[in-house]
């Protein structure tokens, strides 16, 4: 039985409408799914079908008809489900088409995006782009919750600055989420630290950089490396920059000199 995402335009308002259409597809053996309100007006199904002849069916029928205009109608995407699923898309660079934008007021369309993600098998490498106390450590971590699966911090300031030398036990397993800040990792000077990295990028699993752009200085790894960007602000204006990220990374060293504490292990 396969998935379908169908979008359509109601260019006729009428009281039964959805009924019609809920009809038309039952009489069809199409299933339901879910239904929601999506941007622009549009009403978004997931649907569930025997083969691919019912839909071809409807989308005949749907041309015909006056009151709706069918937008998409395909083999839904991670969007479509989310958009389903909040009402809306997730936004998107037109440019790059990798890279998603969210507001720290949209944390959970977030974490839902990043646990659809981390639910997937194999290798994927997702970049974090945003300003201190955003919400991107809390996002990805609650994400893994969501997902089911374990996630190890590797170098990180969530808490106190820490930057593990090696991992012991199933930490060091495909199912888990590997987390990075990608100052702390790039101003390491500890040679075990990046040994640990470069092995964990060579896995098969889910890894996040916070901070990507600063990871892949001076490094063997570039932007295109990355399957998925995610840039979260508090507000849409919101500029991204390091300068100041990279100070407080310094003020946390000087402060590990003077005895206030470095997760080092």
């Amino acid at each position: 039985m396969g998935e379908w995402y169908l979008e359509y335009e109601i260019q006729v308002n009428r009281p039964g409408l959805l009924g019609d259409i809920s009809s038309l597809l039952g009489m069809l053996r199409v299933n339901i799914v879910t239904i929601n309100g999506v941007d622009g007006g549009h009403r978004g199904m997931l649907l569930r079908a025997d083969n691919d002849d019912q839909i071809a069916r409807f989308e005949q029928i749907a041309e015909t008809m006056e009151t709706i205009h069918v937008i998409k109608i395909r083999e839904p995407k991670l969007r479509d489900i989310l958009a389903v699923r909040h009402g809306r898309y997730i936004q998107r660079d037109a440019d790059e088409r990798k890279t998603f934008r969210f507001l720290r007021r949209d944390l959970g369309i977030l974490v839902d995006f990043m646990a659809e993600i981390f639910k997937q098998e194999g290798h994927k490498l997702i970049g974090v782009r945003g300003m201190p106390r955003v919400g991107k450590t809390e996002s990805v971590v609650a994400a893994s919750v969501c997902a089911n699966k374990k996630w190890i911090f590797l170098s990180s300031t969530m808490i106190k600055q820490t930057l593990r030398k090696n991992l012991a036990g199933d930490e060091f397993s495909k199912d888990n989420i590997f987390i990075l800040d990608g100052i702390v990792t790039r101003q390491a000077e500890d040679e075990r630290h990046m040994q640990l990295v470069r092995e964990m990028m060579r896995m098969p699993s889910i890894k996040v950089v916070e901070h990507p752009d600063m990871f892949v200085q001076h490094s063997e790894y570039n932007i295109e490396d990355f399957d998925y960007i995610i840039e979260l602000r508090t507000d849409p204006d919101q500029e991204i920059t390091y300068e100041m990220m990279e100070k407080n990374h310094m003020m946390s060293d000087r402060g590990t000199m003077d005895g206030s504490g470095l997760f080092n292990f």
